[in-house]
C-alpha cells in the first residue's frame, strides 16, 4: 500500500474517499462503491491504515433490524492531515479524480466501464 515514496493509487482513492467526508462513519461497501474497488483490495488497505493510525474502525452500535453489524471506518487527525499532503503531492496521473456518481447507478458505471453495446 505505501512504499517509502508514498501511497499506491488505490490507497489513494480510499484516502480520498475518506476524506470527502472525513467527520462521519463510513462503512466499507460505501468505500467500495465510491472507490470501484473490490473488496479484496479495500479491506487490506483499510486494515494497514488502520494499523497505522491514519485510519480508525469500530462496528456499527445498532444495525437495521434483520441486518448484522457493519465495520465503520473514518480517518483520525493524523489520516486527515497524511490524506490531504499525500493527496496534494502525488502526479496528476495518480490523483483520484472527484466524480458524483447519480444515485442508483450501477457498481459498473462508478468504476467507468463502458456499456454494452446495443445490436
Amino acid at each position: 500500500m505505501a512504499s517509502r515514496r508514498g501511497f499506491s493509487p488505490q490507497a489513494l482513492l480510499v484516502l480520498a474517499a475518506l476524506q470527502e467526508r472525513y467527520s462521519e462513519w463510513q462503512h466499507g461497501y460505501a468505500l467500495a462503491g465510491k472507490t470501484g474497488l473490490k473488496s479484496g483490495t479495500l479491506y487490506p488497505i483499510l486494515i494497514r491504515l488502520a494499523d497505522r493510525g491514519l485510519v480508525e474502525a469500530r462496528w456499527q452500535q445498532e444495525p437495521a433490524p434483520g441486518r448484522p453489524r457493519r465495520h465503520l471506518y473514518r480517518l483520525t487527525a493524523d489520516g486527515l492531515a497524511s490524506a490531504a499532503q499525500a493527496l496534494a503531492a502525488a502526479p496528476a496521473r495518480q490523483r483520484p479524480a472527484r466524480r458524483r456518481v447519480a444515485a442508483g447507478a450501477s457498481p459498473a458505471a462508478v468504476r467507468g466501464a463502458a456499456a454494452p453495446a446495443v445490436r
